[in-house]
């Protein structure tokens, strides 16, 4: 059950790089993956304490606040805990079922503590764009492609549009390390390629790190593996017997080892306190033009497209599905001439199906019909509840790109076998139509935004209220989905310790998971709405906010604005003069 069996056609020519590398070369690939991330996010690096990639701050302010978090808790001699109320008091958060980036908080502690969570962001973006590329390159290597070719699935996967997109805010998703070894590891346990226990062990050890990276994006992983997996199955059904006993020994020492790293945590999300249970609600799905039509990320594009994209209703950061007509055509040519190579076989169909899946389940689509659509049978199964379908795109690049590597070093064999000596040029055909059919996926780099400095007199504003660890604070404005501030504040400064309201998700009224949920949400966003000026400051906003100010019971409260504003007026009707102002702050010692 082999995916690399030698063939006539599998086999490289002893002329091709499939044969061998100088032992310097993949370390300048490597350098080479580095540096086209560094000139990507160059814009963010000029100021990386002070600059986030533009078009997503409230998700880049989330994620700064999960840095922060997991850092103070390595910072006492602890783990972060998995239910805190340091957002969201006094209900809390289940840092489980929220992209909380667990392990990447703790292993990038000290750049957090020294330099901000936004130092620490800006390296994670950096380093998942080089480091998505350098997994697969890694892992078309050990599945037979030349250094060439592997190089350039690499950089297809790690600089795909996909990636590219996600890295606008979504560093759970660019941070797509771990999904080609985990793949890798699964099929070399089912192939025999690797020894069970060993093999299983690794798998393990990467299935629970993806656990505390992302779910979602390890939820993709399996489904990629599982049908990756599928179809070498069908393509060798006698083989499949012989395989089950160590195939099925290597899965439970992965589940093992992964269990016991993350059972517990697995144990809280689904069965402790702040559990939830989800029916995704929205329309999540991508569009069959984004395929072909590239938004204004890409080097090449049109005006057409960069505003078709910047208008798609889930954002640019979902807009992951782009492939290209020249790198689509390739890949469908290179999949019917070289359909008998199991390694092409398996990547093509793989890719052809979770591109499918990324448009989501059908309906809001003309054509195809919804039964068609393979995401159709599979969105109502439990765990795939909280599945955003358009993110499939990140696996189905992964593919695409190794059609492309094994497809090119097929080519390359072949031109080299009916070149001769009167058609040399042959021989680099496959390379020079390998090369400009990605060509249209260069992308362009990030555009930088400022994120939300600290208001002047914050920190002295907590340092004169001298309040307890776990003593609550209402912060104006109010943190919920549509803003922010006040978690990037916590973010930079560690204070408050304890914050009412937050952008998070968490169990609603019935356990539905929703965004912003809790006795007091609509509140908040009234408040926030008289902060912003979107409502006049009356009588209604005092019969609004009372009721959540009984549910809330802050120990303080800390406004971020003037004492003639009308979110001031408000204020000082609630809760009389401020106790002291310091800068931009009014703080209340309640």
């Amino acid at each position: 059950m082999s995916l690399t069996k030698p063939t006539a056609e599998t086999e490289p020519d002893a002329g091709s790089p499939a044969g061998g590398a100088g032992p310097g070369l993949p370390w300048l690939v490597l350098s080479g993956y580095l540096l086209a991330a560094v000139v990507l996010t160059w814009r963010l690096w000029a100021d990386p304490g002070s600059r986030a990639p533009a078009g997503n701050p409230h998700d880049v302010d989330l994620c700064a606040w999960y840095l922060r978090y997991a850092a103070t808790a390595i910072s006492h001699g602890r783990l972060p805990a998995l239910i805190t109320t340091s957002l969201n008091a006094p209900q809390g958060v289940s840092l489980m079922w929220n992209i909380s980036l667990l392990l990447p908080g703790v292993l990038l502690t000290p750049v957090t503590l020294l330099a901000g969570p936004q130092v620490s962001l800006t390296v994670m973006l950096t380093l998942g764009l080089a480091g998505s590329a350098a997994s697969l390159m890694w892992v078309l290597r050990r599945w037979g492609a030349s250094l060439g070719a592997a190089a350039l699935g690499g950089a297809v996967y790690g600089f795909s549009p996909a990636l590219i997109n996600s890295g606008i805010g979504h560093y759970h998703l660019v941070f797509a390390v771990l999904p080609p070894l985990i793949i890798d590891r699964a099929l070399r346990i089912a192939t025999g390629r690797g020894r069970p226990v060993r093999d299983g062990a690794w798998l393990g050890l990467l299935v629970a790190a993806q656990v505390f990276i992302s779910e979602e994006l390890l939820v993709d992983t399996v489904l990629a593996g599982l049908l990756l997996g599928a179809v070498v199955a069908l393509g060798r059904p006698r083989a499949v017997a012989g395989r089950a006993r160590d195939t099925l020994a290597g899965l439970a020492m992965g589940a093992v080892v992964a269990l016991v790293i993350s059972g517990y945590p697995l144990w809280v999300q689904f069965r402790g306190p702040l559990r939830e249970h989800s029916v995704l609600m929205g329309q999540w799905y991508g569009i069959p033009a984004f395929f072909v039509d590239p938004a204004g990320t890409e080097l090449f594009h049109t005006a057409g497209g960069a505003a078709a994209a910047a208008g798609f209703h889930l954002g640019l950061p979902e807009v992951l599905g782009y492939v290209g007509w020249p790198l689509l055509v390739v890949l469908v040519a290179a999949a019917v001439r070289f359909w008998r190579d199991p390694r092409v076989r398996a990547a093509a169909v793989t890719w052809v199906v979770l591109e499918l899946c990324s448009l989501g389940g059908g309906g809001q689509h003309v054509f195809p019909p919804e039964q068609l659509m393979p995401w159709h049978w599979l969105e109502g199964l439990p765990v795939l509840a909280q599945v955003l379908p358009d993110r499939l795109a990140i696996l189905a690049d992964g593919a695409a790109a190794a059609v492309l590597a094994f497809s090119l070093d097929l080519a390359r064999s072949s031109a080299a076998g009916r070149a001769g000596r009167e058609r040399p040029w042959l021989r680099g055909l496959p390379v020079a139509v390998a090369v400009l059919a990605v060509l249209p996926l260069i992308p362009v780099p990030y555009q930088a935004a400022p994120v939300t400095p600290v208001p002047a007199g914050w920190q002295a504003a907590f340092a004169r209220l001298r309040l307890a660890p776990d003593a609550r604070v209402l912060v104006v404005p109010v943190g919920n989905v549509g803003h922010t501030q006040a978690m990037r504040w916590q973010a930079e400064t560690g204070e408050p310790a304890s914050m009412i309201g937050g952008y998070f998700i968490g169990p609603g009224p019935s356990g539905q998971s929703m965004f912003d949920p809790g006795p007091a949400r609509l509140a908040g966003k009234y408040v926030d709405w008289v902060w912003s000026g979107r409502r006049r400051a009356d009588a209604s906003s005092l019969a609004h906010i009372r009721p959540a100010l009984r549910y809330w019971r802050p120990a303080a409260v800390v406004a971020v604005t003037t004492p003639g504003s009308g979110i001031g007026r408000v204020l000082t009707t609630l809760f009389g003069r401020p106790s002291f102002r310091v800068g931009q702050v009014l703080a209340w010692r309640l």
